[in-house]
């Protein structure tokens, strides 16, 4: 099977947890690696292009779902994008995330806690 290519979209206010969660595609074993396009200005047109070719060549996006997701404008174009660009996407809720956390981006996307296997069964599901 062939390394999934997986994008992470969050709010720059999580980027400790955002480190914590890619940690995982570390490992030797992991058939997966993690993609984002973390910068602190996020509306530059060039940063825009650069982004959806970015979400176009990935299998898949995990939106990492925090109380500061509703006021990430950059992560929550990153989520409208993949959205266009008819990516499956999934939720992981991190730092206190829960379902009122959930912005109406993100109204139908399935969110689920941080587990190894939440994650795993997402990703072998693309």
């Amino acid at each position: 099977m062939a390394n999934k290519r997986i994008f992470v979209s969050f709010a720059m206010e999580d980027l400790t947890q955002k480190l914590l969660f890619c940690g995982q595609a570390k490992n030797a074993n992991v058939p997966y690696e993690f993609v984002d396009m973390s910068v602190k200005q996020p509306w530059d047109s060039t940063w825009k292009a650069n982004c959806r070719t970015r979400i176009k060549g990935c299998d898949g996006v995990i939106v990492l779902v925090s109380p500061n997701l509703k006021n990430a404008s950059g992560a929550l174009w990153e989520v409208k994008c993949a959205i266009e660009e008819r990516k499956r996407i999934m939720g992981i809720y991190i730092s206190g995330g829960n379902v009122w956390s959930k912005p109406s981006e993100m109204l139908y996307v399935d969110c689920k806690t941080w587990t190894w296997d939440n994650v795993k069964n997402f990703i072998h599901s693309l």
